[in-house]
């Protein structure tokens, strides 16, 4: 369920939690439990002991969770303004990962234009629209994660642990507001952490909130974790094709003609130059 400072916290087939130590053999392995591990743990003298991790159908390094059947990449509407660039990168890491993400934009009562603005530009996820302050979409999110395990994503302060405190009433998670000098997000949560959400029996990762976050990947593979980009991709002169200083390429006519949004598209290319450059 957690994990801190070398203990580790797992929930048995009853709902009991136990504090667990991992066997030291996982440090040599290079293996570490991870919030979302399905594992197997033994009751020694004194102690409980995590003895093997099953295997994990996938794994996410940001944030740092495993077993996940959706990710919610949480966005806000109003402050703090929506770092989409970490957003697209948190995207492509879910489709690389075969995690099927779902785009939350919350605090919808603060800014209902912006909402609407980020709704089109996403429109190639599947998306809901959420106020963790008047509750609007919250029974929407019920139904869109039921029977799964999801994990939160995003920025500081977009209303991750808000949303978990809806999704659940009798939770009083910590929450923070923005620092008026900065308008960034305060830090209120320091680690990852599963609960269970008796009302739709889903288990949802709230997790700390970052701001930055590097792509791994080669550019030539980038293009093909934009599901918006896929209708258009084969059409291009080039198998190889970028997507960028390419002619007859079918994705920036699509960009052109209005069918991709563009400052999506010019996020795109950001993140392939950045590749270049390193």
């Amino acid at each position: 369920m957690k994990g801190i400072g070398g203990f580790y916290y797992v929930s048995d087939e009853n709902g009991a939690v136990h504090e667990c130590k991992a066997r030291g053999r996982f440090r040599k392995e290079k293996m570490k439990p991870m919030v979302g591990d399905l594992v197997e743990f033994e009751e020694l003298a004194g102690y409980n002991s995590i003895e093997e991790i099953l295997p994990r159908k996938n794994e996410i390094r940001r944030p740092a969770v495993a077993n996940i059947d959706r990710m919610l990449l949480v966005l806000s509407a109003g402050k703090p303004a929506a770092d989409l660039l970490l957003a697209d990168k948190l995207l492509i890491q879910a489709e690389q990962n075969n995690v099927v993400p779902l785009v939350v934009i919350n605090k919808t009562d603060t800014d209902g234009k912006r909402a609407e603005e980020l709704e089109e530009q996403y429109a190639c996820y599947n998306t809901v629209l959420t106020s963790a302050r008047n509750t609007e979409g919250i029974d929407a999110l019920k139904e869109r994660i039921r029977t799964l395990c999801v994990c939160l994503a995003g920025q500081s302060a977009v209303g991750k642990s808000s949303l978990i405190n809806r999704l659940d009433e009798s939770f009083d998670l910590e929450t923070g507001g923005l620092s008026k000098k900065t308008d960034r997000g305060k830090h209120t949560t320091r680690q990852a952490e599963l609960f269970y959400i008796k009302d739709c029996d889903a288990y949802v990762v709230d997790t700390p909130g970052f701001s930055m976050f590097d792509v791994e990947m080669k550019k030539k593979e980038i293009a093909g974790y934009y599901p918006d980009f896929s209708q258009f991709r084969q059409k291009c002169r080039f198998v190889s094709c970028l997507h960028d200083r390419e002619p007859d390429c079918a994705v920036k006519q699509a960009v052109e003609t209005g069918k991709i949004n563009r400052e999506r598209y010019e996020r795109y290319l950001r993140i392939i130059h950045s590749l270049e450059e390193k």
